[in-house]
């Protein structure tokens, strides 16, 4: 008997090994799929969570402006709510602080109703 050629055997082996990958790669391939679907879910949670960091990162810092513009506002009111400051606004108007303490005017009621 001849033995065949080293070409041939190798030929072979290989087109052994493609249908045996061939077959395994169909065998597996419900696990193959379920696999890239995790791929794809662990992606997109990753991009989820950093856009929600990116978005806690972002309300933050406009948090601490709109603080920052509320203790602003806050003193700019208690300056402009002083006594001496308020006399200063209204004087223009022809308006003047009391030397006198206000007084109760009384109303006698008639006795008929």
């Amino acid at each position: 008997m001849q033995e065949p050629a080293p070409e041939e055997t190798t030929g072979q082996k290989r087109e052994w090994r493609l249908r045996i990958n061939y077959r395994a790669l169909v065998a597996n391939m419900p696990f193959i799929l379920f696999l890239s679907l995790l791929a794809l879910v662990y992606i997109a949670n990753s991009h989820l969570a950093e856009k929600k960091i990116r978005r806690i990162n972002k309300l933050g810092k406009e948090i601490k402006e709109l603080r920052w513009e509320y203790l602003n506002v806050k003193s700019e009111l208690m300056f402009r709510s002083k006594m001496s400051e308020v006399s200063k606004a209204v004087e223009p108007l022809g308006l003047k602080s009391l030397n006198n303490p206000p007084q109760k005017i009384e109303i006698k009621k008639k006795e008929d109703e």
